[in-house]
């Protein structure tokens, strides 16, 4: 399916008729279109979140909801959209992620609308344990393991052992989570997943990069 369904331009204009234009992005970026959210609707709500009188938490439910769609696009579009905001926005929003009991409810997602969909289903259910993985460790550790300063002088380097103790395990299950995406070269096959695999990529990067601080911190106790 190309071009945005009728069903996308009547959900985007009932969030601009409500007055908020922080949903209406939030739809935008997430229609029934296969391919990656568009970068100006991710700036807006990356832009959004650095601004004093944003609602977060309306910003989170938004997406929420549009990954309880029932097609995979809507939804896989909804787990990139909410990454992107998580990597690039204010760090507000994954405090607020981290806050909830539970985030995105999708062990059981499937689209069985055709072969494509059924496919793309599996790497949508790994990659929202991912994200749920994700806010999960925030609240354990009150940061994010991507996002920390790396290095000598950085967060898992200048640890104490009692929390790097802590911490590890916890980054040791992010890192499996994230590895559990397991695709392979030809099924990244669309402009969505391609958007996925490059953020999970970009995050796995530094993630190894907190592990092997926390490593040689280690090894420098003992």
């Amino acid at each position: 399916m190309s071009g945005q369904t009728l069903t996308d331009r009547i959900a985007a204009a009932q969030y601009q008729l409500t007055g908020s234009d922080m949903a209406r992005a939030v739809c935008k970026a997430t229609t029934h279109e296969v391919m990656a959210p568009k970068k100006k609707h991710l700036e807006y709500l990356v832009s959004a979140t650095n601004t004093t009188n944003v609602n977060i938490p309306q910003m989170a439910d938004t997406l929420f909801e549009r990954s309880t769609n029932a097609s995979w696009v809507v939804v896989f579009k909804a787990l990139v959209t909410t990454h992107h905001i998580c990597v690039h926005g204010n760090e507000r929003f994954i405090q607020y992620l981290a806050s909830r009991t539970s985030l995105f409810n999708l062990s059981n997602f499937i689209d069985k609308t055709g072969s494509h969909g059924y496919d793309m289903s599996t790497f949508i259910r790994r990659y929202a344990r991912y994200l749920n993985e994700k806010a999960f460790a925030y609240r354990q550790m009150a940061f994010d393991f991507t996002r920390v300063k790396k290095g000598a002088e950085g967060v898992m380097r200048t640890m104490t052992t009692e929390k790097l103790l802590k911490g590890m395990p916890v980054l040791q299950t992010q890192i499996d989570t994230l590895l559990e995406f397991d695709v392979h070269p030809k099924e990244l096959n669309n402009g969505i997943i391609n958007a996925a695999f490059m953020l999970l990529f970009k995050d796995l990067v530094k993630l190894f990069a907190s592990y092997n601080d926390g490593i040689i911190n280690l090894l420098g106790q003992y």
